[in-house]
């Protein structure tokens, strides 16, 4: 048998560790600290696909029996794969590497990449991890279960175990200043409670304000939108659509969920996730949403697949992509008057309602109890009740059993409207229950984002409206391809801001845009 040192490098770990010949050792030693380090990044990606592909079929088929062990095989494999990460060697063949890496290259953005992750998950103990992911699988099902029958208290218990573990988590990782700058740098790096609460601020005036605008106004009617719409029309709907906006069908699929969301294992494999209700709009528009996501992970290079150089690189950048397809392109009159004719074709029911009316309904704002089906005038005021809420949870200004209450006030105060249900209020959203403390505030930064980015295409692409009213989207695809999708995480968030737009993430462009297109759609007038 013939050994190269690139084999080698593939090999498990506890295999080369049990190997007590010297040539072994000599030959392992052959290997650049690349190919080692890329060895073990190769594994660590193996147990995360597992992991991933497990909780994919937990929110779209599993039946319900089988959540305990569910629960159990995705502890074992999350502490499994920390500690292939953690391990010394991981740790040495990251520390070689760095030396091989020349400055500014693919393989610098690489050893950041994983010098941050590294220093991260050397905080965090094994057992912490595999108990974070026992609590995420029995949480989902928990969360699944209680949302059904309008349970709160049965989901209560799960919910302070994860803001426990959370706080724990946190102090764990160390931060400056409010413990939850620790936990939404994992998910947007150099975030903090800070710039969230000082973005809500600049959003908050300009978006009531427009809203109370709004209100003044008759009200739009959607009803034609509304009605028993057979699910395999509303399926091959969506999928139409979402291959028209360059979602490629041989690297995906889609699927149904509660809640909807993308996921994916490699490169070659993306896949999103829709839901069918008596509203059209929202399985159209979750698709859509979806599909933001699931064509900026198609978008990385194929040799940096399995790698984390691969993928969006922030929460933030990776929503500024799914409310551009879903609310910028989507929901444009153009986009709309270029549906329409299939539209009408899977749903004759549609048949008499004019282009303008049908722009209108798909646009129409108004205060409403559930997020994802949110308008995006109101939208961000749903992030801005949760971030609130997770802040004075992560405190403890906020007991878990005072959780309904308080949301149904911010509610009332922020939307005036107050939840009937738990199921329509505190429990309508999947990330609590699958332990993610400190992402909500991601949304709204992609909503900034995706305005800036806009703002800077039309610069490029004066005619992008005009190419949507057509149903050509290439162009904009690939120019988000090439500024944004590409470089994967070979920036930080920031760097990548600034490469594309020219300055940070500011509020400006989305508050002009937003304004502007809705002022047009309500007949406002110009703003005083």
């Amino acid at each position: 048998m013939k050994i190269t040192t690139k084999a080698l490098v593939t090999l498990r770990p506890r295999s080369l560790d049990g190997l007590a010949s010297p040539i072994f050792r000599i030959l392992r030693t052959m290997a650049s600290a690349k190919e080692r380090l890329i060895g073990r990044l190769y594994d660590v990606n193996a147990l995360h696909a597992a992991l991933a592909m497990m909780d994919w079929d937990q929110q779209c088929l599993m039946p319900p029996g089988g959540a305990e062990a569910r629960a159990a095989h995705s502890s074992i494999l999350s502490r499994m794969a920390h500690e292939v990460f953690v391990a010394e060697e991981t740790q040495r063949a990251l520390e070689d590497f760095a030396g091989e890496a020349a400055p500014g290259s693919d393989d610098e953005a690489l050893h950041r990449v994983v010098r941050r992750r590294m220093d991260q998950s050397t905080k965090i103990p094994a057992e912490m991890v595999e108990r974070e992911a026992r609590l995420a699988a029995e949480g989902h099902e928990s969360w699944v279960k209680a949302r059904a029958n309008n349970e709160f208290n049965g989901f209560a218990p799960h919910l302070s175990e994860i803001f426990e573990l959370n706080r724990e988590k946190a102090e764990l990782l160390g931060y400056e200043g409010h413990i939850y700058n620790a936990l939404l740098d994992l998910y947007e790096e150099g975030g903090t409670e800070a710039q969230c609460t000082q973005m809500f601020e600049t959003l908050r005036g300009p978006v009531v304000a427009l809203v109370q605008e709004i209100a003044e106004q008759p009200e739009v009617d959607e009803s034609f939108l509304i009605g028993e719409w057979p699910e395999q029309s509303q399926r091959d709907m969506t999928e139409y659509l979402a291959r028209q906006i360059g979602y490629d069908f041989n690297r995906g699929r889609q699927d149904t969920a509660p809640h909807p969301f993308c996921t994916g294992w490699s490169i070659g494999d993306i896949r999103i996730t829709t839901r069918f209700l008596d509203h059209l709009g929202s399985a159209i528009y979750s698709t859509l949403h979806e599909c933001g996501h699931a064509v900026y992970e198609q978008g990385s290079p194929m040799e940096w697949d399995r790698l984390p150089l691969a993928g969006g690189v922030s929460l933030g950048v990776h929503e500024s992509q799914s409310r551009l397809w879903e609310n910028i392109v989507g929901r444009s009159p153009e986009f709309i008057g270029w549906m329409e004719p299939k539209l009408k074709e899977h749903f004759p029911a549609l048949g008499n309602i004019i282009t303008q009316n049908l722009v209108r309904g798909i646009n129409k704002v108004k205060p409403s109890f559930i997020r994802v089906e949110a308008d995006e005038v109101t939208y961000n005021l749903h992030v801005m009740i949760r971030f609130e809420i997770e802040k004075d949870l992560l405190t403890r200004q906020m007991e878990i059993k005072d959780l309904p209450g308080a949301w149904n006030e911010k509610y009332r105060k922020y939307l005036g409207i107050v939840p009937p249900t738990d199921s329509q209020g505190c429990l309508q959203d999947v990330h609590w229950s699958m332990g993610s403390v400190g992402y909500f505030p991601t949304y709204s930064m992609g909503n900034l984002l995706s305005y800036q980015f806009w703002a800077c295409l039309k610069q490029d692409i004066p005619d992008a409206d005009e190419q949507i009213g057509t149903g050509e989207f290439a162009a904009i695809h690939e120019w988000l391809r090439t500024r944004i999708y590409q470089h994967g995480s070979r920036f930080t968030p920031q760097e990548l801001v600034q490469r594309v737009t020219g300055k940070p993430m500011q509020a400006d462009d989305y508050i002009a845009g937003l304004t502007a297109k809705y002022r047009s759609l309500y007949q406002l007038g110009a703003a005083v």
